[in-house]
């Protein structure tokens, strides 16, 4: 979620807390952070997960029960904070994701991490939505844009930072640590808004829409199963994919009758009758799913294909997140002085495509340099699409409309990153599957344990015929990703450009009343 949102948290009930007002923003910076470099930190330990626990197959569902379970709590921790106290809520969600961390360190098999991934994921949901209310409930109106540089700064960092620290905790601690790693800064942020963190107890009647929550999460389950099952457990036209896809429609349906009755719905549907707020839902949806898509597979293709340890493969992914950052900033300042934001989506609407085509060209012996080019114009072109997706989004709607519109595009955007880490999982594996099984398959280790160390292990002729398979699993990826990045190239053209609100238009030139004043000659 953008620094952008802690403007769309109404005011309520501020108090002044020039004591421990900085003390608490730093337990809300703590909170942004551990949901920020979550799968940052757990990309570089992939590859090293699968070689123990096994199950290369179902590493997609890794990260998507994460992003299931985050994105149907996410609207409902805002519900909850409203009708029980933000505070409250806030280490509710902080306990809930220490526990999934703790049990996803304990794990014994691919089962038991996907389990408490969801648990994690469920923890999650409320630390961005509670960390932007908190700050808009304790920070004047007026000073809240000088914090916001700090969130700001605090999410560049973990974007940055994320893979590489993901990578040494791997190689110097083990796996287990991307979850571990948690437990401590988790710790603190408890401490500090016990201790420091001091709102107004009070609550109101709001109603939790528990109809439309449950219509979504059979919804999105649905989608993930048959995504992640199609052509692969299970064949396109066999009963379980067809019975998901069934399932998907009509709890899809229900889902859109329900918001259209409920009091106080998940979704409000009539945010949508805005052309700019569906195209920038829409966008953000397949920014999600194209970046989870990539980034969940990039750090398995250098540590086997490129032979990379994490710690390496983790630096290497420092061109995306490096672009990222840097066209992020930029473009934001020009957007905030000039008002002007089409030319920027158009870019990034056709960088993201270029970019995967160009990664699509990378194999075993492709050089850094061009794999970080690659990299970098698929992380700008990101950039440039991020913020003001969110930003079209929030200045779509009415002012008493903010809040929902952006809980609205923060879930589209992470049911695009599920989407994505299930479709690009089954894409990457039916394509790796096929291309052993054409090669006689490879003989000394089973697929299903794949990592570098492994491979190290293997003879060079079984080790050639899985650097090939992983090399042609990752270009299919890479181009169903410039695929359906077109789309949103395509939906930048369609944006409106209108001005952005509190935006001044330039004064223009006064004219005397009897006409323009002659130039006096010399």
């Amino acid at each position: 979620m953008p620094q952008d949102t802690a403007a769309a948290v109404a005011d309520e009930g501020k108090v002044p807390q020039p004591r421990g007002l900085l003390i608490s923003l730093v337990a809300l910076v703590i909170a942004m952070l551990l949901a920020q470099l979550d799968n940052l930190i757990l990309g570089p330990a992939m590859p090293t997960i699968v070689g123990e626990l096994g199950g290369l197959d179902h590493l997609s569902w890794v990260v998507t029960a994460y992003g299931l379970t985050t994105a149907v709590s996410t609207p409902l921790w805002g519900k909850f904070g409203d009708m029980y106290g933000r505070k409250g809520a806030f280490m509710a969600s902080i306990v809930i994701f220490l526990a999934g961390s703790a049990l996803a360190g304990l794990s014994r098999d691919m089962g038991q991490l996907i389990a408490f991934r969801a648990l994690q994921g469920l923890g999650g949901g409320g630390l961005m939505v509670g960390a932007f209310a908190i700050m808009g409930t304790i920070v004047p109106s007026r000073d809240r844009g000088k914090y916001q540089g700090l969130f700001a700064g605090a999410m560049g960092l973990a974007q940055v930072g994320g893979s590489p620290v993901g990578g040494l905790i791997t190689d110097s601690l083990g796996w287990r640590w991307a979850f571990y790693i948690n437990l401590p800064l988790g710790a603190a942020a408890l401490v500090l808004c016990v201790t420091a963190l001091h709102l107004p107890r009070k609550r109101n009647k709001a109603r939790v829409d528990y109809a439309g929550a449950a219509l979504l999460t059979v919804f999105i389950s649905s989608v993930l199963l048959f995504t992640g099952w199609g052509g692969q457990q299970y064949a396109w036209g066999s009963a379980p994919v067809v019975g998901t896809i069934a399932l998907a429609v009509v709890s899809g349906a229900l889902f859109l009758w329900a918001e259209r009755k409920a009091e106080a719905p998940i979704i409000p549907l009539r945010v949508f009758r805005n052309v700019n707020f569906s195209l920038g839902t829409l966008m953000g949806f397949l920014v999600g799913l194209v970046m989870m898509g990539a980034l969940t597979y990039l750090p398995l293709f250098q540590q086997v294909a490129q032979g990379a340890s994490a710690t390496h493969s983790g630096l290497l992914l420092l061109p995306v997140f490096g672009a990222m950052m840097a066209v992020n900033v930029i473009a934001g300042q020009i957007v905030s002085k000039t008002g002007k934001y089409k030319l920027f989506m158009i870019a990034g609407g056709i960088l993201i495509p270029v970019g995967f085509l160009l990664m699509s060209r990378m194999d075993a012996d492709t050089s850094r340099v061009f794999s970080a080019l690659g990299m970098a114009v698929f992380g700008a072109g990101m950039g440039f699409l991020m913020q003001t997706t969110m930003l079209i989004s929030l200045d779509a709607v009415q002012l008493k409309d903010l809040g929902v519109a952006s809980s609205t595009a923060t879930l589209a955007r992470t049911i695009g990153g599920s989407v994505g880490a299930a479709v690009m999982g089954a894409v990457f594996t039916q394509r790796m599957t096929s291309s052993l099984e054409a090669d006689g398959g490879a003989p000394g280790a089973g697929s299903a344990h794949l990592d570098a160390g492994t491979l190290t292990r293997l003879p060079e002729a079984a080790r050639e015929l899985y650097e090939h398979a992983v090399t042609s699993g990752m270009h299919l990826v890479f181009l169903v990703g410039a695929g359906i990045s077109v789309v949103t190239a395509v939906a930048t053209w369609f944006v409106r450009e209108v001005p952005l609100r509190g935006s001044v238009p330039k004064p223009e030139k006064k004219v005397p009343a009897d006409g323009p004043v002659a130039a006096s000659s010399p």
